[in-house]
């Protein structure tokens, strides 16, 4: 199934994942599409990514910074995998030329010297 055109253009998408009960947990994220597929990055210790590994299966919708997603918004399920370090560190990349926020932050992190969270990259197929 193919990216809608929403969803592209779109600066955040709502991520939903499944706890094991199959409770929906719906989180705005960015994203870059690449290939007929979204890459996203998140913290390795973030509960989407423990979700991500019990149940892969996802649903994707725009939606804005704080989540809110259009009851007419077009949504696509798909299958979600994790990155190993180094398709990670090219998901990172990705972000960062998309988002100039991104850019700043990191650049922020490094100059500062901060300690950050281990971070992985997620791909989502459809």
């Amino acid at each position: 199934m193919p990216l809608t055109e929403e969803i592209v253009r779109s600066r955040y998408i709502s991520l939903t994942t499944y706890r094991k009960d199959g409770t929906p947990v719906a989180t705005p994220v960015w994203h870059v599409p690449h290939d007929e597929e979204l890459w996203m990055v998140t913290e390795a210790a973030s509960g989407k990514v423990k979700r991500i590994r019990n149940n892969p299966r996802v649903r994707l919708a725009p939606c804005s910074a704080r989540g809110t997603v259009a009851t007419d918004a077009p949504s696509l399920t798909g299958t979600a995998r994790l990155l190993d370090d180094d398709r990670t560190a090219e998901a990172r990349r990705m972000l960062a030329h998309r988002y100039v926020m991104s850019r700043v932050g990191n650049g922020l992190a490094r100059l500062l010297r901060l300690r950050r969270p281990p971070m992985i990259g997620i791909i989502v197929s459809f």
